[in-house]
């Protein structure tokens, strides 16, 4: 089980296919005065699809994603992407940290100098972790499932085998 490092690359295509969609977007009606009662309130996704349209910027946030170590590993068939940092002191303890659904590894990322450097937030350095943060499968990085069945325990079981795996000392050994 070897574990390769990963890159974030979304192609200009793949961006210019995202916005002409949402410039695209066919808005639906709305009961006047209806707020959340029927659904998303339509002021609400309008201002959401214009700040994805307009003021998100991608690059930057692939740009500072890239900053951290990140793999994939396969799994039972499936690869799986994760984050992995090491923590600063004499013999963190591993530690994995999972996002539910829906959800992404980038909730996690404000987790990670807490967890990894303790001292430089208060703590005492023996408080350190090696967090990993895998993205489900299907859900971020990670290829989607090829069959049905994908459930939390064989979830648990995937991140079971990913905390037992060689990749984990062979990078701890090569300092990455």
């Amino acid at each position: 089980m070897a574990a390769e490092r990963f890159s974030i690359q979304i192609s200009d295509v793949t961006l210019a296919d995202l916005a002409s969609r949402l410039e695209a977007t066919r808005w639906p009606d709305e009961l006047e005065s209806a707020g959340w009662e029927s659904g998303s309130n339509l002021a609400y996704m309008r201002s959401l699809a214009e700040y994805w349209r307009h003021g998100y910027d991608w690059r930057r946030e692939e740009a500072a994603l890239n900053q951290l170590p990140r793999y994939r590993i396969a799994l039972d068939g499936v690869n799986i992407h994760f984050v992995h940092v090491r923590g600063k002191g004499p013999a963190p303890l591993p530690l994995i940290i999972t996002h539910g659904w829906p959800g992404s590894f980038v909730e996690m990322m404000k987790l990670i100098p807490l967890l990894t450097d303790p001292v430089a937030h208060g703590d005492s350095v023996e408080d350190a972790f090696d967090v990993i943060i895998p993205s489900l499968p299907g859900y971020g990085f990670s290829d989607r499932p090829r069959e049905r069945g994908m459930d939390p325990q064989k979830i648990a079981a995937l991140w079971a085998r990913l905390m037992q795996g060689a990749w984990l000392s062979a990078i701890r050994c090569a300092g990455r």
